[in-house]
């Protein structure tokens, strides 16, 4: 059965009232979807679980705040994004490389980010993904998955806007080595 925007705002309704049943029909309407957010910033399967279930939290204790402007998927996915940082910065997993630290390889441009298209290298890449230190982590998922400027990046996790480029080409360039490495072995 195909669920439009508007059965979703409905939905919405239902759980800002309360409503169990509406909450469970919501959660497991996008809990797939959600939980392959959580995935790509935790760095294993637990933490995601756990960053799903807090996000699921916030998600039924804010969604009084949905008004039915732009989709609900997007807002969710925001509200998860935001608490997972929220779950990383408290528990200081967040560590960022010094300006000076030098990689083997340069960043190069990822295609327009292509890897993450590609069906055959979507699990190798979830998987390097979650062993990538926390700060290489976090922002390229910010920067090219989440579609977040430098400045919200930077704004959102405390650090400046070159502190976020630099992590980002280097994040780039950690990926690239090592998906090479992996596809060469």
């Amino acid at each position: 059965m195909q669920i439009t925007e508007q059965d979703l705002y409905h939905l919405a309704k239902a759980c800002a009232e309360k409503n169990v049943r509406a909450q469970q029909l919501l959660y497991e309407h996008f809990k797939t979807k959600m939980f392959g957010v959580c995935l790509r910033y935790a760095s294993n399967r637990q933490d995601a679980e756990d960053y799903l279930h807090d996000g699921f939290m916030a998600i039924f204790k804010d969604i009084h705040q949905f008004k039915g402007q732009g989709s609900l998927e997007g807002w969710m996915r925001r509200v998860v994004v935001r608490n997972t940082l929220k779950n990383i910065k408290k528990q200081k997993l967040i560590d960022f490389f010094p300006d000076n630290l030098v990689f083997d390889k340069k960043a190069e441009d990822l295609e327009e980010y292509s890897i993450f298209k590609d069906e055959s290298i979507i699990d190798l890449t979830l998987q390097l993904l979650q062993s990538m230190p926390t700060g290489f982590r976090t922002v390229i998922n910010l920067f090219i998955l989440e579609n977040y400027s430098h400045a919200e990046i930077a704004a959102e996790l405390g650090i400046t806007e070159g502190t976020s480029k630099s992590q980002l080409n280097r994040a780039k360039a950690h990926l690239r080595s090592a998906l090479e490495k992996k596809l060469t072995e």
